[in-house]
């Protein structure tokens, strides 16, 4: 599973011009999935996310987790973070997941992030043409791998 964060103080996902998710300060996030990935990975990716050291303390040092600041999370499913355009001028995206299994494992992400206490949880809609506004907070954009290959 690979995962590009952004700390924002706004983000949002419209579709065919309706906003279906909509969050204020915390942290958008594209997942794109693997046909390997688990209930592990995933447990896994939603613990770096929600605990990664981000915001500002009072001291100004990244110091402090979304659930620190009682922040709130945009999740939006995105194949394209597995496209490779290491040869020719047009990525390969045979390296994620088949779209049945990216649902299920999207499906399950969301569940799992709902579950944890977080403030707000908003997600996009697997297989749809969305529009994601963000303003990103810092600039602060991070990325994650499950495999670590990053």
């Amino acid at each position: 599973m690979r995962a590009v964060l952004q700390r924002v103080t706004e983000a949002s996902v419209t579709i065919d011009g309706q906003k279906v998710g909509e969050i204020g300060k915390g942290i958008m996030v594209l997942f794109g999935m693997l046909g390997t990935d688990t209930d592990k990975t995933i447990d896994y990716m939603l613990d770096k996310v929600i605990n990664l050291r981000i915001f500002e303390d009072e001291n100004g040092k990244m110091n402090l987790s979304l659930l620190d600041i009682e922040g709130e999370l945009l999740i939006v499913p995105n194949f394209t973070l597995y496209g490779d355009a290491r040869k020719g001028r047009r990525p390969g995206y045979s390296s994620g997941a088949a779209p049945e299994i990216a649902s299920e494992l999207f499906d399950k992400l969301c569940a799992k992030a709902e579950a944890l206490g977080i403030k707000k949880v908003q997600h996009g809609i697997f297989q749809t043409d969305m529009k994601v506004a963000l303003v990103n907070d810092g600039p602060v954009t991070l990325l994650l791998d499950s495999e670590k290959l990053f």
